[in-house]
C-alpha cells in the first residue's frame, strides 16, 4: 500500500484531474441520484470508494476527502491523524517520528500539491474530523455540496438582479424573484 500511496503523490497532478471529472460526472447525474436516492446509494458507492481509495491513496474513509487538498496523500494516513500539517517530530529526509521507516504524510503532501494546479488548496486550514461521518462517501458527499453550492450561486445571482432591476420582473419575472408580482389593472385576484 504505502508504494502505491507514494506513487498517486508523484502523479498527483492526474490524479487531479480524474477527481475533478468524477465530481463534473456525480454533478451532472444530480437529478438522477436524487431521484434514486442518496440514501440508498451511500452502501454501494462507499463499497467502490473504500476499495478504489483504499488501493491508490491507502484511504482510511474518514468520509471527510481532503485528498485534492492534500497532494493526494490522505492526512487520516499520520499516526496522530494531523490534518493541518506536520507535528514538530519530523525527522531527518522528511521521515516520521512516530513510524521512521515511513515518510511524513504532510512531506509528502506538500510534495504531491506542488505537482498539482489547485496545488494551494494545501494552505487551506480544515477543521477538525467528523468521526460521525466514518465510512461513508465523500465522493456523495462533495458532489452534492457542490450542486448546493452551484443552485446557491445562481439564486445569488438572479437576486442581485433582482435588487438592482426590479423593474426586470415586469419583462422577466423568471429572472428578478424577489420582486413583487405586478397585478394588470381589472385582473381577478
Amino acid at each position: 500500500m504505502y508504494a502505491l500511496r507514494r506513487f498517486a503523490v508523484r502523479r498527483s497532478r492526474q490524479f487531479e484531474w480524474v477527481y475533478q471529472r468524477l465530481e463534473s460526472l456525480l454533478v451532472s447525474l444530480d437529478p438522477l441520484l436524487s431521484k434514486l436516492g442518496y440514501a440508498r446509494l451511500e452502501r454501494p458507492v462507499a463499497a467502490v470508494e473504500r476499495v478504489t481509495k483504499g488501493l491508490l491513496f491507502d484511504c482510511k474513509m474518514c468520509g471527510q476527502c481532503v485528498l485534492s487538498s492534500t497532494g493526494m496523500s490522505c492526512p487520516m494516513n499520520c499516526p496522530k491523524q494531523l490534518r493541518n500539517g506536520p507535528c514538530g517530530g519530523v525527522r531527518p529526509g522528511g521521515f516520521c517520528e512516530v513510524k521512521p521507516d515511513m515518510r511524513c504524510v504532510w512531506v509528502e503532501a506538500w510534495d504531491g500539491a506542488s505537482r498539482m494546479k489547485h496545488g494551494d488548496k494545501i494552505g487551506v486550514v480544515l477543521p477538525p474530523v467528523d468521526r460521525r461521518l466514518e465510512g461513508s462517501s465523500a465522493w456523495l458527499r462533495a458532489s452534492r455540496e457542490r450542486v448546493q453550492q452551484l443552485t446557491e450561486g445562481t439564486e445569488a445571482n438572479r437576486t442581485a438582479l433582482a435588487r438592482t432591476y426590479p423593474e426586470a420582473r415586469a419583462s422577466a419575472p423568471t429572472s428578478a424573484p424577489l420582486t413583487e408580482e405586478t397585478r394588470k389593472e381589472g385582473a381577478a385576484r
